[in-house]
Order: C-alpha cells, then sequence, then structure tokens
C-alpha cells in the first residue's frame, strides 16, 4: 500500500491553510436563515473570540414621536443588541445613495462607535431610520442593499396618529421655550421632567387635521409597499406599550436570546388626550362622523 509522505513543515502549512479558510459553521441553522446571519469583519478592532457568533443586521424604520427612542433604549439594554441611533439625522449621510451605502457598511461591518457599540460579542447591530431622512426618496437601492445584505426591517408605527400629532408639536414648542432649566430634551427620564413637559397644550389647526393624518397613512402604506421585499414585521408603540410579550416578539424576530428589555426613559404626554389639547373641542368636531374619529377614544394606561 502506498502512503504519501510529508514533512513537518508541511503539516503545519496545511494546518494553517485550513483554519484560516475555514468559514464559521452555524450549527442548528435552518437554510432560510442563513442569509440574515453575518460574521463582521471590522477594520477597527478584532473580534476575537466572538468572530464565529452570528451578527443578524436590522434597521428599524419609523416616524419621529413614534416611540422610536423608547423602543431603542430597551434594545440596547440587551446585553448584545447595538442600535446605534438616528444616523441619517446628518444631512451629509443621506446627500446620496453613495452616501447612504457607505455609512450602513461601517454600520454593518462594526465599524461604526457609539455608547450603544457592544463591540466583539454584538449579536444584533443596526440603527433608527426615519422616513423623512433619505429613507423614502432612495428607496429602491436601499431596498435592494437590504436584499442583497439580508437586513431585516422593524417598522415601528403609532396607532393613535392624533397622539402622535400633539407630541411633536409639543417637542416643536420645547424647542425654543427650553422648559427644562433652560434646555431642550426629547425624551426624559424622571416623572418631574416630564410633567413639566406636559404642562404645555398645543393648539391644533383642526382645518388641516384630516389631510394631515391621511398623509401620514399613506407615508406609512408607501414604506411599507416599498420594502415588501424585506425580510420585515410591523409593530405598534401602544402594543409594546400594553403587552410587554410583544418584545419578545422582537427578540425573536432578531434571533436573540431572550433577556427582560429595560429602559429609563418616562412616558411625557400619559393623561387622557382631553387634557393635552388647547382646543379640543375643534379637535372633536373636526374628526367626529370621519374614519378618524376613533382616535378620539382610543387610549391607553401605562
Amino acid at each position: 500500500m502506498c502512503s504519501k509522505q510529508t514533512s513537518p513543515h508541511t503539516k503545519t502549512k496545511l494546518l494553517n491553510i485550513k483554519v484560516i479558510d475555514q468559514p464559521c459553521q452555524s450549527t442548528n441553522i435552518q437554510q432560510s436563515e442563513i442569509p440574515f446571519l453575518h460574521y463582521p469583519n471590522p477594520v477597527t478592532f478584532n473580534r476575537e473570540e466572538c468572530a464565529c457568533n452570528p451578527v443578524p443586521y436590522f434597521a428599524i424604520l419609523s416616524m419621529q414621536r413614534s416611540g422610536s427612542g423608547w423602543f431603542e433604549t430597551l434594545l440596547n439594554s440587551h446585553v448584545n443588541v447595538s442600535s446605534n441611533g438616528e444616523i441619517f439625522s446628518v444631512k451629509h449621510r443621506r446627500i446620496n445613495i453613495s452616501s447612504i451605502v457607505s455609512t450602513m457598511d461601517r454600520v454593518y461591518n462594526l465599524d461604526w462607535f457609539t455608547s450603544a457599540s457592544k463591540n466583539e460579542c454584538s449579536a444584533a447591530v443596526g440603527f433608527k431610520w426615519m422616513m423623512n431622512q433619505g429613507l423614502m426618496e432612495h428607496h429602491n437601492d436601499i431596498a435592494e442593499y437590504f436584499k442583497k445584505k439580508g437586513v431585516s426591517a422593524i417598522f415601528l408605527f403609532r396607532r393613535n396618529l392624533l397622539r402622535r400629532m400633539i407630541s411633536i408639536l409639543a417637542n416643536s414648542y420645547d424647542r425654543n421655550a427650553k422648559l427644562l432649566n433652560g434646555t431642550h430634551k426629547s425624551h426624559v427620564h424622571s416623572p418631574a421632567e416630564a410633567k413639566i413637559l406636559a404642562k404645555y397644550k398645543p393648539t391644533i389647526n383642526a382645518t388641516l387635521l384630516i389631510p394631515e393624518l391621511k398623509q401620514i397613512e399613506q407615508t406609512t402604506a408607501k414604506a411599507i409597499e416599498y420594502f415588501k421585499s424585506t425580510r420585515h414585521i410591523v409593530f405598534y408603540y401602544e402594543d409594546l406599550i400594553t403587552n410587554r410579550a410583544t418584545l419578545k416578539e422582537v427578540q425573536e424576530f432578531l434571533r436573540l436570546a431572550y433577556r427582560e428589555l429595560t429602559s429609563r426613559q418616562v412616558k411625557i404626554h400619559s393623561g387622557p388626550l382631553s387634557k393635552q389639547v388647547e382646543n379640543w373641542d375643534d379637535v372633536q368636531k373636526a374628526l367626529k362622523g370621519t374614519s378618524y374619529e376613533r382616535f378620539l377614544h382610543s387610549d391607553y394606561r401605562v
């Protein structure tokens, strides 16, 4: 019987090649899941012992004052999740599709550093993306990128659009008024701060109310249509508030080991809607008898 002879040096060389070229192997993973599990190779640091930990990519697609800030703090309370905020709130990052892709590449390669970065042992990495931050204008290219890179989309909307409108107006007012000791805060961490901000009651333009609500609904529908071919899930802020089991669904969607998620953020407008609007009678008249009348009565307790 003939046997092939090799020297000790040859054996070492072959062994090294095997170690370097061997891809990370995922066990107990269905074939359909593989495109959504990634093994980033960042240029700014070494993932070391976590190099073969798969990292799902995600993007939270939402609108301002829809609970996305609170939702993101919940995600980031997970020991292995890095959600890096509204990265496209900075205009030059979304000036064209090349800038958008370059920015996303850095995030998903774990080369984007924020206070949320978990680095080596991240189990999921992503960011928040508001509809008015280049997402809708470049939706074709972005959807193609998501498909190519295996990015999962988390849509987060608000059922009661009237509550969202009140929050937008109040937040806009505080940008100028700076009610909290001369500073503007979009989110607060104490009941005392929340109480101060909630004192302001905006006046809603009742004439434009229905057209604005329709526009928001149309934008929401368009976004879901644009990204229907992307692996996605749709959540509503109210469901996250009233049913904490919904957070388990989020973690299952991201293929995370389950953790109890927490946030230090305190809700600002938690009282009855009628107490939060200066011209409540006008708002009631405008919505009564329309498909939006449900917003007047749809409420929840925290």
